[in-house]
């Protein structure tokens, strides 16, 4: 029996045994100078309706739920770009697109060399390295995107001990692959040639990895990065699982003009969601055995919002990412708005929902303010640790949250408290007009305010401007930059 079901049957409610050994706990770890262990779990391609916590009512989730109700729920989580490389940049250095190095996916070398996309450059602050320098072991599993084996972007290069996965966005299409990057070697996995089907579900290679990093350093604190490649495409999962759903619904077989064909894709995805949710189950019952439950902090989101590609994902089926405009790829709120769940007995109150508006960008500072750490470099990001805490009068707030996105015909957007201003196709007109939303009276951001207040978007423009600096790599250029140009970039 577990120590919840043990807890539970004497009587006792979860929420009443949380708050009332907030205090013993915390005054427990201090006093053993423990620091506490980290877990950043990032989703890819999950929309923020596709987790049951969220209202998703097909795909079941209940690993997830469960850290939801066992900690906090974001309501406005966004993450800093709504495509993977520049998303896990701001992620990773904690600068928003106008400062960031990477403002959308770049790719270097050939299509089938797997060398990946533009890395980060040496000398660039991490969250890994931060945490390096506070003695914790630093490990990565998953999708990297951000340098190649052997480049200055390499995840052993920016302060992690530990790499299982894919370095390359590309090689992450397919989930039977021939081979995963170990360190800084292939790791071959017998039975696979890269099809449809294989032997080895690459999802679950990686996370047993993961887990296995977590016993290692059980007894040292610990820094877990989990950019799992689930549910992003290619439709690819074991037969067992995609069973668990198939038959329920209507399916229309997909052929396989993008990715790999599948006959269900309604039941893989589902499939592919669930499956992410039992890794995130296995991971939280490791943790119990192995005594690390109640220090230990775990994060759970998603680098962008759904997949555009309907034949693949019905978003409209799913209701993916709700009453909200937008998928992958846009600034719209249904492309950038994404599921936050932040878990830590004893500290987070059960059940705890918030609207405080934070951002990818912001995760930096948080784990800085966590493990009383700080950054080499100035960062965009505030610490959100006194929401997590639920001390709302320390949480300082962001003027606004901002979005700088060289893809897909080139992008800029702000929130500015209510309001939302976004520019699209910058790329062919850098004097596109602003379109203004108020998103508490329309937050599927249908109708544009901006005639009707001239000096909200008079301001969101200025802010547009003076938050950019100018990329040193041509192809992230679009738009106007302030003059004379600020060297912040990273």
């Amino acid at each position: 029996m577990d120590r919840r079901q043990f807890l539970k049957e004497i009587g006792f409610s979860a929420t009443v045994l949380s708050l009332a050994g907030c205090g013993a706990i915390e005054a427990k770890v201090q006093a053993a100078g423990k620091k506490p262990n980290i877990v950043f779990i990032m989703a890819d391609d999950l929309g923020c309706r596709e987790l049951g916590c969220y209202g998703q009512r097909k795909i079941k989730t209940p690993n997830i739920d469960q850290m939801a109700a066992e900690g906090m729920r974001f309501t406005d989580f966004y993450t800093g770009t709504p495509v993977c490389a520049p998303a896990r940049c701001n992620l990773v250095t904690g600068m928003h697109g106008g400062h960031a190095f990477i403002r959308d996916n770049a790719e270097v070398g050939t299509w089938e060399s797997f060398d990946g996309q533009l890395p980060l450059p040496a000398g660039i602050e991490t969250f890994a390295t931060m945490l390096k320098r506070r003695g914790y072991a630093t490990g990565a599993f998953g999708k990297w995107g951000l340098g190649a084996v052997g480049s200055t972007g390499d995840p052993l290069n920016q302060g992690f001990d530990r790499f299982v996965g894919y370095n390359c966005q590309r090689h992450a299409h397919n989930l039977y692959p021939e081979f995963l990057v170990s360190d800084k070697d292939k790791m071959p996995l017998e039975g696979n040639t890269g099809g449809l089907t294989g032997r080895q579900y690459a999802p679950q290679v990686i996370a047993d990895h993961m887990l296995d990093f977590v016993r290692e350093n059980k007894d040292k604190p610990f820094f877990v990065y989990f950019p799992t490649v689930l549910p992003h495409l290619a439709l690819q999962a074991p037969q067992e699982e995609i069973d668990a759903y198939k038959g329920q619904w209507p399916e229309t077989p997909y052929e396989g003009e993008s990715y790999q064909p599948h006959p269900t894709p309604r039941a893989c995805y589902a499939a592919m969601i669930s499956i992410m949710d039992k890794h995130v189950g296995q991971l939280m019952a490791l943790l119990e055995e192995l005594a690390l439950d109640d220090n230990t902090i775990v994060f759970f989101t998603s680098d962008n919002g759904t997949t555009y590609l309907k034949n693949q994902v019905d978003y409209e089926f799913f209701n993916s990412v709700g009453n909200f405009r937008g998928l992958k790829g846009s600034v719209y709120e249904g492309g950038i708005r994404v599921p936050l769940v932040v878990r830590w007995p004893g500290r987070i109150k059960p059940g705890a929902v918030t609207a405080y508006p934070a951002i990818l960008y912001d995760v930096m500072a948080t784990l800085a303010d966590i493990t009383d750490s700080k950054p080499a470099a100035e960062t965009d990001g505030i610490s959100f640790l006194p929401t997590l805490l639920s001390k709302p009068r320390r949480q300082k707030k962001h003027e606004y949250l901002f979005w700088d996105f060289a893809g897909y015909g080139g992008q800029l957007a702000v929130r500015m408290g209510k309001w939302k201003g976004v520019k699209r196709d910058l790329q062919k007109n850098p004097d596109t007009p602003l379109e203004l939303y108020d998103l508490e009276k329309d937050i599927s951001e249908k109708n544009n305010v901006a005639d009707r207040y001239p000096l909200v978007a008079q301001k969101i423009e200025g802010i547009m401007l003076s938050a950019r600096t100018k990329p040193s790599t041509p192809q992230f250029q679009f738009g106007k930059y302030p003059e004379p140009a600020d060297n912040r970039e990273l």
